[in-house]
């Protein structure tokens, strides 16, 4: 197998795997788990993300009429009360809602189930959070989802051409740049406006770790680019901005997102 062939499916690979890992580790990725009542053992799913356009429904299929439940729920860091709200059983599911918010607001809640005999509490770990973001164009999802990590495929590409006895770092690193661009600080940009009402959210206006790690990952290749062209070896840059990249794309998907400051609203 030649060479270049191997290394674009060494590169396939650590992407794909990336990929499943950043989006299965974040916190928007649902609590998933079962319980036994009655005899019966549910499977449960939490969703920690929802749209702004109606109140999230917490479902748990049941299929047993004997099982009650009842959901509560809170503003994430605040001091409200636990607000109760009972669930219905139908169609073999119990179900309640809870109140949407504006987008980047979060709710804690928790789930409680009952049989003749026992309860259990939902999750076990503790709340869960969910936070609601604005509607997103499908189209501009999809578009950012492929240039995105196909930036990630370039970069390890471009990162694993350093061991090539006789590099070609050209055009894999302006694909690289360019799609880092496209994917995440266009693209990504537009999606940050839609869901939460921001173009930017990270340095210097707000915390957003997306939107920072996007810049330093394209910072990072831009430096990598100016060596291609000033220094006479510049596998050292490529290399770490390869590294740099893979780490990025490592760190849990919405890890410290936006958030709504709720003391800051009436």
């Amino acid at each position: 197998m030649k060479r270049t062939i191997l290394y674009w499916i060494i590169a396939f690979i650590i992407t794909i795997a990336s990929a499943i890992y950043q989006r299965t580790t974040g916190p928007t990725y649902p609590i998933s788990g079962k319980i036994e009542l009655n005899g019966k053992e549910i499977p449960y799913k939490l969703k920690r993300s929802d749209e702004t356009i109606a109140n999230h429904r917490v479902l748990i299929k049941t299929n047993d009429p004997l099982v009650k439940g009842y959901v509560e729920w809170k503003r994430h860091k605040t001091t409200d009360n636990w607000t109760r709200v009972d669930m219905i059983y139908q169609d073999d599911t119990l179900s309640a809602e809870i109140p949407v918010q504006p987008p980047a607001g979060k709710l804690q809640y928790r789930v409680y189930l009952q049989d003749l005999q026992k309860s259990s509490i939902l999750p076990n770990e503790g709340p869960a959070i969910i936070r609601y973001k604005g509607p997103v164009p499908t189209v501009f999802l999809i578009l950012h989802v492929i240039l995105i990590f196909s930036a990630m495929l370039f970069s390890t590409r471009t990162g694993m051409e350093t061991f090539s006895p006789q590099p070609k770092f050209n055009p894999l690193i302006y694909w690289t740049v360019g799609l880092l661009l496209t994917g995440g600080l266009i693209f990504g940009a537009i999606l940050q406006k839609y869901a939460f009402g921001a173009f930017w959210t990270g340095w210097p206006f707000g915390t957003d770790l997306t939107d920072n790690k996007t810049a330093i990952a394209f910072i990072s290749w831009i430096l990598a680019l100016i060596a291609v062209k000033k220094s006479p070896n510049p596998k050292k840059w490529i290399l770490s901005a390869s590294i740099i990249t893979l780490i990025i794309f490592l760190i849990p998907h919405s890890l410290l997102g936006s958030e709504l400051d709720y003391s800051k609203i009436k």
